[in-house]
C-alpha cells in the first residue's frame, strides 16, 4: 500500500468514526421516544411532559454549537455527554429526566458543527461530495436506529435499559475518539508545528498565523457566538436553506411521535413492530447515500461546462451543490401526501384490492402477513427519508463550499435553526394528529413542505 492509499484509508477511518459519533448522539435523541408509555406511568406525568425530554435534548443540540465554534473539544464533549446519560438512567422523577436530557443534548452538540468543519479540513473541494453525504446521513441514520433498538428494549425490558444501552455505546465511542480521532483544524496544526520548530531550533521566527491574531480569548468566544447569527441575518441564501432544513428536521422528529400513533393505534403494532416500521425511513436514507455517485457526476458536468464558459479550468460555484436539494425538496411533499392517504387501517401492505370479493381479500391478507407489515405508508416514509438526505446533502455541502473560512459558523447557524424546529414540532404533533386525524395531519405537513419547495 503506497502513501496515497494509506492516507485515503486513514481519512476513511476518521470519517467513519465521526459518523458513528454523530449516530450515537442523534440515536440518543430518538431512542427515548419509545419510553413514553413506561415513563408516563412511572413518573405520573402526561405524554406532552414526557415529550419534553425529546424537545429539550434537541434544543441542547442546537444551542451548544453557537458557543463551541470549531474547537478541539471532541473528548471533553463526549465525556460530559456520557456523564449526563447516568442521571437519565437512574432518574426518580420527571424533573431529573428533563434537566438531564437538556444538558445531555448540550454536551453532545459540539459534533453538529465541529464535525462539519472537520470534514471541510480533511478534503479538497472536488472531494467533498461523498464525505459530506456521509456527514449528512449520520445525524439522520441515528434517529432511525433509535426507535428500532428502543422498541425491542422497551417491549421486553424496563425503560431504564434504554439508557444503560446508550451508556455502554457512549463509553465505546469515547474510547474510539480518544485513541483514533486526531486534530484536523489547519490553523491549530500550524501553531503546533511552529511550537515544535521553535523548540527544536531555539528560534522565535517560527510563528503561526493564529498566533499573530490580536484578539483575546474572550473576543474569540464572542465572535464565535455572533458570527452564526450574522450569517442568518445578512445572508438570505443561508437563512432560506436553514429554514428549509429546519422544517424537514422538525417533521422528521414529529414522526417519532406520529409513527406510534399511525402504526401502533391504527394498525395494532407492538412497540418492537413500531420500531421496525422506521426501517422504511432508514432504507430511504441509505438509498440517498448510494445515489452520491450520480450527484458527483452531475457536479463534475456542471464544473466542466462552467470551465468552458469562463476559461478557468476546474472553477465552480457553490450553487452547483444544490441540484440534490432541489430534487429532494419535491420528493418530500410527495412522500408526505402519500404517507397521509395510505395511513388508513384498511390499506393493505401491498395496496388495496378493489376488484376482489371480501373473502378473497381476507385470504390474501392472511397469507402475506397483513397484520404484521403495512408496507404502503412505510414505502412513502422511505421516500421521505430519501428526500431528506437529498436536501441536507446539498444544503450542508453548499454551506461548506460557500463559506469555507466560516464553515463551522454556517453549520452552527443551520444547527441552531434546525434544532429549534426539531424541539418544537414534537410538542404539537400528538395534538395535531389527534385533532385532525392521521390523514389530514400528515397532509398539513405535506403542504408545509410543498410551500418550501415552491
Amino acid at each position: 500500500m503506497n502513501e496515497m492509499e494509506k492516507r485515503e484509508e486513514k481519512e476513511r477511518r476518521k470519517r467513519k468514526n465521526r459518523g458513528k459519533e454523530r449516530d450515537g448522539k442523534t440515536c440518543t435523541s430518538s431512542l427515548y421516544t419509545l419510553t413514553y408509555d413506561q415513563i408516563t406511568v412511572e413518573f405520573a406525568c402526561s405524554r406532552l411532559i414526557a415529550t419534553l425530554g425529546l424537545s429539550l435534548f434537541v434544543a441542547g443540540l442546537g444551542l451548544g454549537p453557537m458557543f463551541y465554534g470549531r474547537r478541539p473539544i471532541y473528548v471533553y464533549s463526549y465525556i460530559f455527554f456520557l456523564i449526563w446519560i447516568i442521571p437519565c438512567a437512574v432518574a426518580k422523577n420527571i424533573t431529573t429526566m428533563l434537566i438531564s436530557r437538556f444538558f445531555d443534548g448540550l454536551a453532545g452538540s459540539a459534533f453538529l458543527s465541529v464535525a462539519g468543519g472537520t470534514v471541510g479540513d480533511m478534503f479538497a473541494k472536488h472531494e467533498l461530495s461523498l464525505p459530506m453525504m456521509v456527514y449528512t446521513a449520520s445525524p439522520f441514520i441515528g434517529p432511525e436506529v433509535g426507535p428500532l433498538i428502543g422498541g425491542f428494549i422497551n417491549q421486553y425490558r424496563n425503560w431504564r435499559w434504554s439508557f444503560y444501552t446508550l451508556l455502554i455505546w457512549a463509553a465505546v465511542q469515547l474510547a474510539l475518539i480518544f485513541f483514533v480521532v486526531p486534530e484536523t483544524y489547519h490553523p491549530v496544526l500550524l501553531r503546533n508545528k511552529a511550537r515544535k520548530l521553535r523548540k527544536e531550533t531555539g528560534e522565535d521566527r517560527w510563528i503561526a498565523p493564529i498566533e499573530r491574531l490580536d484578539r483575546s480569548i474572550l473576543m474569540t468566544v464572542v465572535w464565535s457566538c455572533v458570527r452564526p447569527f450574522q450569517l442568518l441575518v445578512l445572508e438570505p441564501m443561508c437563512l432560506l436553506l436553514c429554514v428549509l432544513s429546519a422544517i424537514l428536521l422538525g417533521i422528521l422528529y414529529l414522526f417519532f411521535g406520529a409513527f406510534p400513533q399511525v402504526f401502533g393505534h391504527n394498525h395494532g403494532f407492538s412497540l418492537s413492530e413500531v420500531g421496525l416500521a422506521f426501517l422504511g425511513l432508514l432504507m430511504g436514507m441509505f438509498l440517498g447515500i448510494a445515489s452520491d455517485v450520480l450527484w458527483k457526476r452531475n457536479y463534475a458536468r456542471l464544473v466542466r461546462n462552467y470551465s468552458k464558459e469562463t476559461g478557468k479550468e476546474g472553477s465552480s460555484e457553490p450553487e452547483f451543490r444544490l441540484p440534490p436539494t432541489i430534487v429532494g425538496a419535491w420528493i418530500v411533499p410527495i412522500s408526505l401526501f402519500g404517507f397521509a392517504w395510505t395511513s388508513f387501517s384498511s390499506v393493505h401492505w401491498i395496496g388495496t384490492f378493489p376488484d376482489l370479493p371480501a373473502a378473497a381479500i381476507h385470504q390474501i391478507q392472511r397469507r402475506v402477513m397483513a397484520d404484521t407489515v403495512h408496507l404502503v405508508p412505510i414505502i412513502f416514509s422511505g421516500l421521505f427519508g430519501l428526500g431528506n438526505i437529498f436536501v441536507f446533502s446539498g444544503v450542508f455541502t453548499f454551506l461548506v463550499d460557500c463559506y469555507p473560512l466560516y464553515a463551522a459558523s454556517a453549520l452552527a447557524a443551520n444547527s441552531f435553526v434546525r434544532s429549534s424546529f426539531a424541539a418544537a414540532f414534537p410538542l404539537f404533533g400528538l395534538q395535531m394528529y389527534n385533532k385532525l386525524g392521521y390523514e389530514w395531519a400528515s397532509s398539513v405537513l405535506g403542504f408545509l413542505a410543498l410551500s418550501m419547495a415552491l
